[in-house]
């Protein structure tokens, strides 16, 4: 399966927490105006229901992901 670059730039929440090097989890990512489930990597372990931003395609309904905070919902300061 091709690369999706859809998904690159999108946020998603964790299902499956990330495992680092060990393995993938699984992200619910919000992409053309739904829901679609991925296979997540990430360089550090990531828990489940962490918040996630998809950084890169790896084709075959897999995603690398780092974790996010949206800087919109920081508290003013």
């Amino acid at each position: 399966m091709a690369r999706d670059d859809a998904v690159i730039g999108c946020t998603g929440e964790l299902l499956v927490g990330t495992r680092g090097t060990q393995g993938p989890g699984e992200v619910l990512v919000r992409v053309r105006g739904g829901t679609e489930a991925f296979l997540a990597w990430s360089d550090d372990p990531l828990p489940k229901g962490a918040t996630v931003l998809v950084v890169d395609s790896r084709g075959t309904r897999q995603v690398d992901v780092i974790d996010w905070a949206d800087p919109l919902d920081a508290p003013a300061g």
